[in-house]
């Protein structure tokens, strides 16, 4: 088994400085510093095979491990890799829709029309509000013995990886692995603000095995769910796949009920032109443990569900996967804390 990138972290500081990533240094460069330190973030806004990058910006974003971020001091923290905490992944954390993710030049003539715009509008906005502060998610390097080469601070120190770190192609399997992906979050707190960009290159599957990370492809025989390509099918036990990926949507939850707090159910939705079976499906909460469904979804109909022990919607913030009898995942969501603290309100995804 191939081993995931090295000392999975979290940057958290204050951005002082930036560069425009260039056709040499295909990199879009921060300078952010704690109360102690400088460190770099260099972000890739290109693909080393010349192709572009594809991206989710998600200006107000809303997830359960925010109040957790806000706890952190400022500077560098290792991460654990797994469910429950505050490790991002794209898939099992229920990030964003992959047919959220487009694809987008590193530089282009005109305004705010290329990552490299993209980017700098945020970086800007929390470089010029003294209570904004950045976080970076990805792979640390570091402390050097010599001078950053972009910035010039001694010791160069930083982190990269801030992208998607699983299903890579067969080059950069190794830095396969879960719960280890990478992101940008900022905060603006007199704004109550929360904006996030996820980075992802095109030749990265969706798909992944969930133990290592790697690539696993789904065969269909229909219509494609999104344009995202996958890998070559790594594994040869997985059944003809006739049903694409969202046609069943999560589409709210009763977390906090207002007569018994332990009654929580999620709604389901099918949103095809034909009955889908829930035999062997699963639901599973933010700790990844799961509850077998049953039934049948007709055409347009939805399906209230019980949720049952062992999964458990927290009120102080979650996440819901929905998983066909494979175990892969069809639709999830996340909701915060406060989006939960009313009771008997149901949570609209």
């Amino acid at each position: 088994m191939s081993l995931p990138i090295s000392n999975y972290s979290v940057l958290k500081g204050r951005a002082v400085d930036s560069r425009f990533a260039s056709g040499s240094n295909p990199h879009y460069q921060i300078k952010v510093v704690d109360d102690n330190d400088e460190y770099r973030i260099a972000v890739n806004v290109r693909s080393q095979d010349g192709s572009d990058l594809q991206y989710v910006l998600l200006s107000h974003w809303l997830y359960p491990m925010q109040e957790d971020l806000e706890q952190l001091a400022l500077g560098l923290h290792g991460i654990q890799s797994r469910p429950g905490g505050i490790a991002l992944d794209y898939i099992r954390g229920n990030i964003s829709d992959p047919k959220n993710f487009i694809s987008i030049p590193m530089n282009l003539p005109g305004p705010d029309n290329d990552l490299n715009e993209k980017l700098n509008h945020y970086v800007q906005r929390v470089m010029a509000d003294e209570n904004a502060i950045l976080y970076a998610f990805g792979e640390p390097w570091g402390p050097e013995s010599k001078r950053d080469k972009i910035f010039g601070f001694r010791p160069g120190a930083g982190i990269h990886n801030i992208h998607k770190n699983q299903g890579n192609s067969s080059r950069w399997s190794g830095d396969d692995g879960v719960w280890q992906d990478g992101g940008l979050v900022f905060h603006f707190p007199e704004h109550d603000q929360w904006v996030a960009i996820f980075l992802r290159f095109q030749n990265q599957a969706w798909h992944t095995d969930d133990v290592t990370g790697h690539a696993i492809q789904i065969p269909t025989s229909g219509p494609p769910s999104d344009s995202i390509p996958l890998e070559p099918l790594k594994i040869d036990t997985l059944p003809t796949y006739d049903r694409p990926d969202g046609l069943v949507r999560i589409v709210a939850a009763l977390i906090n009920d207002i007569n018994s707090p332990e009654h929580e159910t999620v709604i389901l939705l099918n949103t095809s032109n034909s009955e889908i079976s829930l035999q062997g499906w699963m639901i599973a909460d933010k700790q990844k443990n799961k509850m077998p469904i049953e039934g049948t979804l007709a055409p347009g109909a939805t399906k209230t569900i019980t949720i049952v022990a062992p999964v458990i919607l927290s009120n102080k913030g979650g996440i819901i996967t929905l998983l066909d009898e494979r175990g892969l995942k069809i639709d999830g969501v996340s909701y915060t804390g406060s989006q939960a603290r009313n009771p008997g309100w149901t949570i609209k995804f």
